[in-house]
């Protein structure tokens, strides 16, 4: 066996699918003596704790009993220039970029200023047990460098690019519709495929870029095809307003991507609150994914997130923190978030679900859940362990819980970066000590 091989023990979950209720254990594993068999970056086998080790007698063991191994967890939105900004008081979406996030972003021209933060943000992300994310840069291509080299050297799976924007944004945070494209492809050649990177093209929404910078980007997707793009929809009355006022052709929000060739299966849509019928069924027909980011929707008081409705027409629904007007890193927050404004509406968000949401369901979104997103052998070897006891207050609930769901809400509802013991990336512990 291999020098960098171990075993990593501990009650194990994994979803096989959604689960459609309690009742529906057909849709995970769950192993109470498991164990990971972890050698060269990827998870080699997973299963009964003797089984495993009887497949590798000489690995190193790390026992992590009684604390819960899943996969690390996938963050499907948010801002890395933003890591200032996050808490920053009391103005609505459009009011709330002007005021602090592009101050802030401007900042990102400075390299030095942008590995600081990278490293900050990597820091905080590790911390809470993410180990993939998808982030918007800034408008400099600095922002992206400095992003994706912390990436390489932490070895994670991440997914980003600067944004385009060429209009409605101070001196300092625009392009041109041709720097766009030129930056864009410049970083796609450089990052996209390289290790564990893939790059998102990201016009930062149709507020921020003219049509000819849309065409620019259309452009890009049709010649990286292989690419993700990343954008906003929706988030706010006053910008579909605004953003409609721009594009007066455009039939919806929605229509003006399409119309550049923007929407698709590798499409993530933050927001998407205020969906139109005929933006609903665009997205059921070509596979674009709204991304929900309860923390930010509700701190900026921009709407309720229609998960059943869009679930009900066969579209498939992200997750994500959205800091910085997302108001926490943790994905055990935003569940706990996300719950609510489920209930508002009627709508319930079970344990199970809410923790395939953050694992698997995120995965499925990006289209790489053969590679993260479950503890499957042959998958990569993103790993956090939890410990739904972390706090005292958590210890006290704990008492009561008599089963695995019960143990996961309360994660769900308590946790934090504190209920995260340890966060693995490609099989190496990360989690940055305190």
């Amino acid at each position: 066996m291999p020098s960098d091989a171990k075993i990593l023990r501990g009650r194990t979950l994994s979803f096989l699918s959604e689960p459609t209720g309690p009742e529906d254990t057909a849709a995970y594993r769950y192993l109470e003596d498991g164990a990971l068999l972890v050698e060269g970056g990827l998870i080699r086998a997973h299963g009964d704790y003797a089984e495993v080790a009887a497949q590798a007698p000489e690995a190193e063991v790390v026992d992590h009993r009684p604390h819960l191994l899943m996969a690390g967890f996938i963050d499907l939105h948010l801002h890395f220039p933003q890591v200032q900004v996050v808490a920053s008081w009391g103005e609505q979406l459009l009011d709330w970029l002007n005021t602090y996030t592009f101050p802030a972003e401007v900042q990102f021209a400075d390299m030095t200023h942008a590995e600081r933060m990278a490293g900050a943000f990597y820091d905080l992300l590790l911390g809470h047990g993410t180990t993939t994310a998808v982030a918007f840069c800034s408008v400099h291509p600095t922002s992206a460098e400095a992003y994706f080299a912390e990436a390489e050297r932490r070895n994670m799976r991440m997914i980003g690019g600067k944004v385009m924007m060429d209009r409605n944004a101070p001196d300092g945070l625009r392009d041109t519709a041709q720097q766009g494209y030129d930056q864009t492809k410049a970083l796609i050649e450089h990052w996209h495929g390289k290790g564990r990177a893939s790059y998102a093209i990201s016009p930062r929404f149709a507020i921020t870029s003219t049509p000819e910078q849309l065409e620019a980007a259309g452009a890009l997707v049709a010649e990286h095809p292989d690419a993700y793009v990343q954008t906003h929809l929706s988030e706010n009355r006053a910008e579909i307003d605004f953003t409609l006022s721009l594009y007066p052709e455009a039939p919806d929000y929605l229509g003006i991507y399409e119309r550049y060739g923007l929407v698709g299966d590798k499409t993530l849509l933050g927001h998407a609150i205020h969906l139109e019928p005929r933006e609903i069924e665009l997205l059921a027909a070509t596979g674009g994914k709204p991304v929900f980011c309860p923390t930010s929707n509700l701190f900026l008081g921009s709407g309720l997130f229609d998960d059943a409705g869009l679930r009900a027409k066969g579209i498939a629904n992200g997750i994500a923190t959205d800091i910085g007007a997302g108001t926490s890193y943790s994905m055990l927050q935003t569940l706990n978030e996300g719950y609510k404004v489920l209930q508002l509406q009627s709508q319930k968000l079970h344990p199970l679900r809410a923790f395939h949401w953050i694992t698997r369901g995120n995965a499925e979104v990006l289209g790489q859940v053969d590679r993260i997103g479950t503890l499957e052998a042959g998958t990569e070897a993103d790993i956090v362990v939890m410990d739904a006891r972390a706090t005292p207050a958590m210890a006290l609930r704990c008492e009561k819980a008599t089963s695995l769901s019960e143990e996961l809400f309360i994660l769900q509802m308590l946790g934090d970066d504190r209920a995260v013991v340890e966060t693995y990336v490609a099989g190496e512990p990360m989690k940055p000590k305190a």
